[in-house]
């Protein structure tokens, strides 16, 4: 398939444009450490109070107490899990960080000169990750590079389904309304890949250090080496 069929390029960001140990090492300990103050002190506000109704939906407790549904939370982050109320409310926590300036979103270097050049040349760029939209528009807002959200078209979470089902990557190619093999995606992940695939797209595997490269998708090391 031509690499000049591309018209939109869709982005992980854990292990495809930032360090896996940015997220896990400066994020995750962040909201940790913030997230039970940030909650007693902002529980009433709509906005927080809606995730913590949430939280207590997942939970099947309608009538859990506050601190019930904090220590909730913070087992969710211990053991990684990927739900919706909790990266909603891990994005509210670090849009306090980025904005203080405790920390700015890590970028590879090689990331946002391909973003800045694949955008110059007419590509419609796309970021799809488990972390909230507004998680990920805080990273690429406040980025090591600067604020690179102009150079995006739109963001994808989990509320567009789960990144290793093939229907939620056709949820997207339906918003895009673009021919699926004129959409490339972009992950670590070989599972991501593979549900991309099924629904049409183009793909190439970021191995970056530490990942396991896989047999089936094209590999590249960096941005750079990704021709579109």
């Amino acid at each position: 398939m031509s690499n000049s069929t591309v018209r939109a390029i869709v982005t992980d960001i854990e292990g495809t444009t930032t360090d896996i140990n940015f997220v896990h090492k400066v994020l995750f300990p962040y909201a940790y450490a913030k997230l039970p103050d940030f909650l007693r002190e902002n529980a009433a506000t709509p906005a927080v109070a809606e995730q913590i109704d949430a939280v207590r939906s997942d939970m099947q407790a309608p009538e859990a107490t506050l601190e019930a549904v904090i220590a909730t939370l913070l087992h969710w982050i211990d053991t990684d899990q990927k739900v919706t109320p909790l990266k909603a409310l891990q994005g509210m926590v670090w849009a306090d960080g980025y904005q203080r300036g405790d920390f700015t979103g890590h970028l590879y270097a090689d990331v946002a000169p391909a973003l800045r050049q694949w955008q110059a040349e007419g590509k419609a760029l796309y970021v799809y990750s488990s972390g909230s939209v507004q998680a990920q528009k805080l990273l690429f807002g406040y980025s090591d590079e600067g604020d690179l959200t102009p150079l995006f078209s739109g963001y994808f979470d989990t509320h567009i389904g789960h990144k290793r089902e093939a229907a939620s990557y056709q949820r997207i190619l339906d918003t895009l309304d673009l021919p699926p093999a004129s959409v490339l995606f972009l992950s670590d992940v070989v599972e991501e890949l593979d549900a991309a695939e099924q629904a049409g797209m183009q793909t190439r595997q970021l191995v970056r250090e530490g990942t396991q490269p896989g047999t089936h998708h094209t590999c590249v090391a960096r941005f750079d080496e990704i021709a579109v």
